[in-house]
């Protein structure tokens, strides 16, 4: 009988767990700006609480003071994004000719190197390698327009905002008639943490994206790559789509050097060197900066990227680091999902120990005991 009970219970988590990824994809119209409209209140909410208790401001000023404050410093960054791709777009004609010619030149060199002869590679009256580079050119300068503009896209995002802002006692004293077995004590605690977490993730992101920009700025600009400092600070700020920006922000600089430079050496440096400060970034400046507050592995964080794109796309992948670490917390304080909370979480030193390692080292604690 309880193996029966064990299956239905089963059965029933896994057809919950379908509705709720169904959901999650109808609802993405809905259901995303409300997420984003969250972090960013995270965000601007030490603007809100200065204005409230510094200046002793009422609570509408305040939510307006810091909804006015994020929407002047998004479209300012938007304007110089937007402006400075539609130079480069501008001069993509140009630039593809460019990169059509070297292609072409390689092409041939390959003929004579492996002495092809008149079997050649491609023909140019049937293969265009310009108009395929220009066309490439196109759909990379639309997906970053549309990456820089998604949030002022979303029209609805500064209303949420507002509300959450205004309305935030209100929501808590909502929360607490949801989850009545709780005290509001162990209520407040899981709030901090999650404000806590997103907060951490938020600031250390954005002092991450500074230092960032600053080496890819200084690594063109030592190559001699034009706006050397648009295009670092571009790809560092491509780091919101963790693991995949950094490619997407390295190829338009090593594009530009193709087309300007008289070596291809140029672009291969420059993907070289946005190699070597995503390595600095992985393994020593985010961790350095944002510690472990945002404790999510590396397992969980690449598979989080994988089924968030899966499910809401590009956005998704932005949103997928936030939404798993603040998933760990309600885990660890939720009966019964602990577990789950765990394997979401980094691994121990014993964890990636084999066991003969961890029975060298009891076995050395016991001798020093003696």
């Amino acid at each position: 009988m309880n193996s029966k009970n064990h299956i239905n219970h089963s059965a029933l988590s896994l057809v919950s767990l379908i509705a709720v990824v169904f959901i999650l994809y109808v609802l993405k119209p809905f259901i995303v700006p409300i997420i984003f409209a969250i972090i960013l209140s995270v965000m601007i909410f030490p603007i809100q609480r200065l204005v409230e208790k510094k200046w002793h401001c009422s609570r509408l000023f305040a939510t307006l003071t810091s909804l006015i404050t994020l929407f002047v410093l998004t479209a300012l960054l938007f304007f110089l994004i937007s402006s400075r791709l539609m130079y480069f777009m501008d001069n993509s004609e140009v630039y593809s000719q460019k990169l059509g010619e070297l292609f072409h030149k390689s092409v041939n060199g390959l003929e004579q190197t492996f002495n092809i002869g008149n079997n050649r590679l491609f023909s140019k009256g049937e293969f265009k390698a310009e108009n395929i580079i220009k066309d490439n050119l196109d759909k990379i300068g639309i997906v970053l327009t549309e990456s820089s503009s998604l949030l002022s896209d979303l029209v609805l995002i500064p209303i949420y905002i507002f509300f959450f802002l205004y309305y935030r006692a209100f929501f808590r004293t909502f929360v607490y008639k949801v989850f009545k077995s709780k005290s509001k004590s162990f209520i407040n605690s899981v709030l901090k943490k999650i404000y806590a977490i997103q907060q951490n993730y938020l600031l250390g992101l954005i002092k991450v994206i500074l230092i960032v920009g600053c080496l890819n700025s200084l690594g063109l600009l030592l190559l001699g790559i034009g706006n050397p400092f648009f295009f670092g600070f571009l790809a560092a700020l491509l780091l919101l789509i963790p693991y995949i920006g950094v490619i997407i922000g390295s190829l338009l600089p090593a594009i530009l050097a193709l087309a300007t430079k008289d070596s291809a050496w140029y672009a291969f440096g420059v993907i070289a060197i946005f190699g070597f400060i995503q390595f600095l970034e992985g393994n020593f400046i985010t961790p350095k900066i944002t510690g472990s507050k945002v404790s999510v592995n590396a397992f969980v964080a690449i598979s989080s990227l994988v089924l968030f794109s899966m499910l809401w796309g590009i956005t998704g992948m932005v949103l997928a680091l936030p939404i798993t670490a603040t998933l760990k917390i309600l885990f660890d304080n939720t009966p019964g999902c602990e577990a789950y909370g765990f394997l979401i979480g980094e691994p121990v030193d014993k964890h990636l120990q084999s066991k003969a390692r961890v029975r060298l080292k009891i076995w050395k604690a016991i001798r020093k005991s003696k």
